[in-house]
């Protein structure tokens, strides 16, 4: 994927490939238009990125990264013809993706009008502008300045913007890399007022944390910027596990997004311009069964819902995915939770020289994998073929979310009094007046 001047090392053959090493049957990548680009020519392009290369069944989320009445119009087409269910808003990266509050009402008001999922990445882009000037000025060049610019109010202020957003429209919302306790916490708190809200928090916010940032070695700590970044609470990806465990959070993700030191390199005088992004569809599984199973936190069934079959609801491909069933199709993980392995760069299938979870000891691998009817993995290895997985249409209107906004639709139509009309008199303004007056 072309990001912040590069592009990120693993294409969508090694990315499908590590997929399936780890465990994964089905990836959704995000499509990301330039400002001012038609979403229809970047999902086309995504398009023919993928088909050729991808290795398991995959879809795709398309992000809206301006706002316009074409833009609106190719929303309806994507979800329509497209197969396309969920569009992504940044509320960070200031001046490149971030939408404004108005643009992220008339995207979510579209996004619940076609069916669809709102997507959101959520930090508040203009303080982080100011805050990474205020750092550089301040000398304060390294990765460690990434953290600092991005501290965890930052995150929670946007999700609960997001969330009262969502819920003026009466959207489903869907937060992406949730990443810090207290943006967690918003998501609980609005399922318990009966929103439609679901978080996901990812493998590097569940396995690892923000405290490399300030490691000695600037390519290690370097390794770990993404965004929002890891938080260095050292209790945060237990806090996480915990409401994973639970249900107040929903399903796990990647946002894998992997590049090579020389191109982390790009930010060796800045961290600002240090492309973000780490790896994680090869570790999802196991770090999720060592932190949520291993320590007990939740049982093998949950296991499945946060890391399959939640998700294939949410994108309305249950049980086409997500479920091992007649006529289901035939993407079987057998899981060998007795066999342990330690992760490691030297090892992986992803294409990129470093692993933010380098030397992690887990307990529970995939020991075969089936896609697609196929043995791709088994205990001597991957075999897999470019273009051998296809495109997974996402219908609009995933029960899961649209069964209750309808309710909720129902509910909360607007409210008129019926009243006798005011008879009574009424000031008139002088528009010159108003003007001398403003002018004082």
């Amino acid at each position: 994927m072309p990001f912040m001047g590069t592009v990120s090392v693993d294409d969508f053959y090694t990315g499908t490939r590590a997929a399936l090493a780890g465990g994964t049957t089905m990836i959704i990548d995000f499509v990301v238009p330039s400002k001012g680009e038609s979403l229809l020519v970047a999902y086309d392009r995504w398009r023919q990125w993928a088909d050729p290369k991808v290795c398991c069944d995959y879809s795709l989320h398309v992000c809206v990264t301006w706002w316009s009445e074409q833009v609106k119009s190719e929303m309806e087409i994507l979800a329509k013809d497209k197969g396309v269910n969920s569009f992504k808003m940044f509320m960070a990266y200031k001046d490149t993706l971030m939408l404004e509050d108005s643009a992220l009402y008339f995207a979510f008001e579209q996004s619940k009008r076609v069916g669809a999922i709102a997507q959101v990445h959520a930090e508040n882009g203009s303080i982080i502008a100011e805050k990474v000037k205020e750092l550089i000025d301040a000398g304060v060049t390294g990765p460690e300045g990434h953290l600092q610019s991005r501290p965890e109010s930052v995150e929670a202020e946007a999700t609960h913007r997001a969330i009262t957003i969502a819920e003026q429209t009466n959207c489903p919302l869907y937060v992406v890399h949730v990443m810090s306790k207290s943006a967690a916490d918003l998501v609980s708190q609005a399922q318990r007022k009966g929103l439609v809200v679901f978080g996901e928090p990812i493998a590097a916010s569940l396995g690892t944390t923000g405290a490399h940032y300030f490691d000695k070695c600037w390519r290690h700590a370097a390794g770990h910027v993404m965004s929002p970044p890891l938080r260095d609470d050292h209790t945060t990806p237990g806090y996480l596990m915990d409401l994973l465990a639970s249900g107040d959070l929903h399903l796990t993700g990647t946002d894998n997004c992997t590049f090579n030191a020389n191109q982390k390199a790009l930010g060796k005088n800045d961290f600002s311009k240090i492309p973000n992004g780490v790896n994680g569809v090869e570790d999802r599984m196991s770090v999720i069964w060592e932190k949520g199973v291993v320590t007990g936190k939740m049982d093998a069934c949950r296991f499945v819902a946060v890391t399959s079959s939640t998700a294939a609801k949410v994108f309305n491909i249950y049980p086409q995915k997500g479920r091992v069933a007649v006529g289901s199709d035939a993407d079987v993980v057998i899981w060998n939770p007795d066999r342990t392995r330690v992760i490691s760069a030297k090892t992986h299938h992803q294409a990129c020289d470093f692993n933010i979870f380098e030397g992690m000891e887990c307990h529970g691998v995939p020991f075969y994998v089936i896609a697609r009817g196929q043995i791709v993995r088994d205990p001597h290895g991957v075999r897999v073929v470019a273009g051998s997985g296809r495109f997974v249409p996402n219908p609009p209107y995933a029960e899961i979310a649209y069964s209750r906004i309808r309710r909720r639709d129902q509910i909360n139509k607007p409210r008129k009094v019926e009243r006798e009309p005011y008879k009574g008199e009424a000031i008139t303004i002088n528009n010159n007046d108003n003007a001398s007056n403003n002018n004082v």
